[in-house]
C-alpha cells in the first residue's frame, strides 16, 4: 500500500486515516467514516486485529472476526483501503502511512489522539468527529443481552 500512497500523494491526493475495532458496524460508524472521507481524497481505515481487540476490550470481544470486519469496511463506498494492526494502538501504522489528516471520534480529545505528533510534524491536521449519542457497539451488545438473555 505504501508505494501506491506515494503515487497518490504525488498526484495531489490528500490521505485521511482513522482506526478502530469496528466490531459491529452501526450508524455511528457509517456517519463517522463519511465525515472522515469528506476531509480528504483517500480514506484508510486501520482495524485492530482480534488479538488487539482482546487486549483493549477483554476476552469477550471482538464479536466479529478481523476478516469479517475488514471485509465489511472494505465494502463501504467511502473506504478506499483497509489495513490491520496487532498492537493495542495504531502509532506504528500512522508513522508508516504518514496521513495528511488523522481522524478519531469525539470521545478522543485532540491532545490524546495517538499519532497526533506524527501528523502535525508533517503539517497535517488532526480532527475529532463528534460522537453520535446512542450509537455504540457496547450499547448494541447491552441491548441484545437485555432483550435475549
Amino acid at each position: 500500500m505504501l508505494p501506491l500512497l506515494a503515487i497518490l500523494r504525488a498526484a495531489g491526493k490528500k490521505i485521511v486515516f482513522t482506526n478502530g475495532c469496528f466490531d459491529i458496524i452501526h450508524t455511528g460508524h457509517t456517519r463517522y467514516l463519511a465525515k472522515a472521507k469528506s476531509l480528504g481524497d483517500i480514506l484508510i481505515v486501520a482495524v485492530n486485529s482480534d488479538a488487539s481487540v482482546r487486549m483493549i476490550k477483554g476476552d469477550k470481544r471482538p464479536i466479529n472476526s478481523e476478516a469479517d470486519r475488514l471485509e465489511t469496511l472494505a465494502a463501504l463506498e467511502v473506504v478506499d483501503f483497509v489495513a490491520i494492526f496487532n498492537e493495542p494502538d495504531p502509532y506504528r501504522v500512522i508513522s508508516e502511512i504518514k496521513p495528511d489528516v488523522l481522524v478519531k471520534g469525539g470521545d478522543w480529545p485532540i491532545e490524546k489522539i495517538i499519532g497526533r505528533d506524527v501528523v502535525e510534524a508533517r503539517g497535517g491536521r488532526v480532527v475529532n468527529v463528534p460522537y453520535l449519542d446512542g450509537a455504540s457497539t457496547t450499547g448494541i451488545i447491552e441491548k441484545i443481552v437485555k432483550i435475549y438473555c
